[in-house]
């Protein structure tokens, strides 16, 4: 099988069956088969796999405000459920940190602006105008530390 050909049918297995395309890719990476390696779909495959990881943290960074900030503002509706969601969402961020290490300076550089999402969100889900919802109230180790529960005080502030 020619060179071309070989790319050609690589690249269609990439558009057609994306894990057939990462078994055989690594499969010829075991045999050190370099010259038959997808590299423009690898390439893009790799940085995607980036992409991939930030946006899970980022996910799951919204979910630990989203449910911090509910656990705060509507401390009637404090369920045990949402007390789970928590720690589940903060596990998943130390279990991508101890993956990948690189991802607790990017999460510093986004966490306003995940922070700034969720309040839109917190104030449809809550009913809540979205003034009542202060603007970066939590510190990103607070948001992280499994001992921190905020509780509503007369300003609208947090006391740990």
């Amino acid at each position: 099988m020619t060179m071309a050909k070989l790319d050609v049918n690589l690249e269609k297995l990439y558009d057609r069956d994306y894990l057939k395309w990462i078994e055989t890719t690594v499969e010829k990476l075991r045999l050190r088969d370099y010259s038959n390696i997808d590299w423009e779909n690898m390439i893009e495959a790799i940085e995607d796999m980036g992409r991939t990881e930030r946006r899970s943290l980022e996910s799951n960074l919204v979910v630990v405000i989203m449910h911090l900030l509910k656990w705060q503002f509507q401390p009637d509706k404090r369920s045990g459920s949402w007390k789970g969601t928590i720690a589940e969402h903060r596990r998943r961020i130390r279990k991508s940190f101890q993956d990948s290490p690189s991802l607790q300076p990017y999460l510093e550089r986004v966490f306003s602006e995940c922070y700034s999402d969720v309040i839109e969100q917190a104030s449809a889900e809550t009913g809540f105008a979205i003034e009542t919802f202060p603007l970066c109230v939590y510190t990103s180790a607070e948001v992280l530390d499994s001992n921190f529960w905020p509780d509503l005080l007369s300003d609208g502030m947090t006391e740990n």
